[in-house]
Parts: C-alpha cells; sequence; structure tokens
C-alpha cells in the first residue's frame, strides 16, 4: 500500500475547500492511501475553519516568503508519502477514482510525474473553457513527448521531487520548470485524461491580466527564447476571439458570451505580451505552442 501525500496550496479559498475536502474523503483505491497538507499564505477568510473539521495537517506561510514553488516545497517536506499530489484549493475531482487514476503510472513505473485533466464549471468564462479544452484533451497519453504539466491537478513521486524540487524564484509555472528538467535527465511525464477535476476561476479581469502576464514571466525562465511582439499579440487576440465565437455560436450561446470572450482573451494575451515582449525572439513552432489559440 503506497502513501499519497494530497498537497492544497490555498488563499482565501473558502468557497470551493469543503466540495475538495469531501471529494478527497470517498476517494477509493486498493494501491493507494491518503494524507492531506495544507499549505496557506494568509486566508482571512473560512479556509482554516473549514480545514480544522478535516484531517489536514495545515502549514502556514506568510505572504511576504510566497511563491508557488516554495508553498509547494514547504508541503512537500512536510509529506510522508511516497507521491506527492497537488490540487488547487479550487479545484473539485469528479470522480472518486481520481487519486488512483492520477498516481497509476508512478505505481506502474511509467512515469515519474503525472498530470491530469480539467475542466470548468457552469460559472467559467467560455474562453477558459476553450483552453482547458486545447491542453487538457480526452486522450490520455502515458508518457508524453513533451514537458507540460499542471500543478493545479498533478503527482510526482516523491524521489523525483527530492531529487530537483521546485524552483522558488519563478513567478508560476514551477510545474513545468520541474518536468523540463526531469524529462531532459530521463525522466517521463504522463497525461492522465481519467485523473479529471472541475477548475473553478472567480477571477475579476485585472486578474486574469496578472495570471497570464505572471505565467509568462515564468515561461521566460524556462524558456529564454521566448519573445511575443505587440503584432503577434494583436493577432491572436483577433484569431482567438473569432475562434471562441465560431463555437460558441455552434453552442448557441453566442449572445450572452459575446462581450465576455472578448474581455477574456483581450486581458489574456495583454497579459502575456507585458509579461514576455522584452525577452529574445521564440522560434515560430514554439510560439504557435503556447499562445496562439486552440
Amino acid at each position: 500500500m503506497k502513501l499519497a501525500s494530497i498537497i492544497i496550496r490555498t488563499l482565501n479559498e473558502a468557497q470551493y475547500l469543503e466540495q475538495l475536502l469531501q471529494s478527497i474523503l470517498v476517494q477509493e483505491s486498493s494501491s493507494i492511501t491518503w494524507e492531506i497538507i495544507l499549505v496557506d499564505s494568509g486566508s482571512t477568510d473560512a479556509t482554516l475553519k473549514i480545514a480544522q473539521q478535516y484531517p489536514c495537517k495545515i502549514i502556514h506561510i506568510q505572504r511576504q516568503e510566497f511563491s508557488f514553488g516554495r508553498s509547494l516545497n514547504m508541503g512537500c517536506d512536510a509529506a510522508s508519502g511516497d507521491f506527492l499530489v497537488m490540487i488547487s484549493g479550487h479545484c473539485v475531482p469528479n470522480s472518486n477514482q481520481w487519486l488512483e487514476h492520477l498516481c497509476q503510472p508512478l505505481l506502474l513505473k511509467q512515469a515519474d510525474y503525472t498530470y491530469g485533466r480539467q475542466i470548468g464549471g457552469e460559472q467559467s468564462c467560455y474562453s477558459e473553457k476553450r483552453i482547458f479544452a486545447k491542453y487538457f484533451p480526452e486522450q490520455t497519453q502515458i508518457p508524453q513527448s513533451s514537458f507540460f504539466c499542471n500543478n493545479a491537478n498533478a503527482a510526482v513521486s516523491k524521489q523525483a521531487w527530492a531529487q530537483y524540487r521546485f524552483d522558488e524564484g519563478l513567478t508560476g509555472l514551477e510545474d513545468m520548470a520541474l518536468a523540463k528538467i526531469l524529462v531532459e535527465n530521463g525522466g517521463k511525464v504522463a497525461y492522465v485524461a481519467e485523473a479529471c477535476v472541475y477548475h473553478y476561476h472567480q477571477e475579476t479581469w485585472a486578474q486574469v491580466k496578472r495570471r497570464f502576464e505572471r505565467e509568462a514571466i515564468a515561461l521566460q525562465g524556462i524558456m529564454p527564447q521566448i519573445h511575443i511582439r505587440k503584432r503577434d499579440m494583436l493577432r491572436y487576440i483577433f484569431t482567438s476571439i473569432w475562434k471562441d465565437m465560431r463555437h460558441a455560436y455552434h453552442d448557441k450561446i453566442l449572445i450572452n458570451k459575446f462581450f465576455e470572450i472578448i474581455q477574456y482573451r483581450f486581458w489574456q494575451y495583454w497579459g502575456a505580451y507585458k509579461g514576455n515582449h522584452e525577452h529574445r525572439k521564440l522560434s515560430h513552432a514554439e510560439k504557435e505552442q503556447y499562445f496562439y489559440p486552440h
């Protein structure tokens, strides 16, 4: 029987945290047991009160000390598990087999790092659902050929994490940074579509911009050749809006989503441009992969 340490990073996650914890409690597996470690960076809502009602080991990190990599490393340091499972405080597994599916490639030594599918909820922005569809398709790939990974729903062997650890200096994408090092040194990353979660973002447009800007800045540290020009940004904005509107029309919701699509894609690519435009040139193929709409 292997132990999985489920590490949850939180900052004011009261809205979905109880659903997440309840979902963890009903997970079923014949080969894995689990513990829960919650790393909180200064919540002022009911996050900690909710966590205290469940079997969680709670760790605190000061906001001024916070980085995504540092908070995860703190959780991993406190973990006893053979596998380190990362899930966002605003994600909720959609089945009681989520943990089993996510960890299976680690159990079978088919991969060192796995990540699962993400889908939006009823209140998710339409364009974000389209992004999820691009990066988290319905088809499993064990192992995959790239080092893309996402810690909103992921698991890594403790051995692999201990060898490299998460980069504490990045503004995000600590998952891709670790996955890149693993792949470069012969490790394997697997995508498990069956390990699916609902990923809920409740953000203002300024927060959407900041998220994509932060991730674009981090991507420069992982792939320093990246550069997105203003004309690239404009092309991506208009092309993604057009594609989203075509799909929304097909789904018969274009009227309701029309202005939301425009706003989301504008702030997404404006943030990406702000985070990237001052750096070295990205190859055409890499630019299309990371910025061009699905």
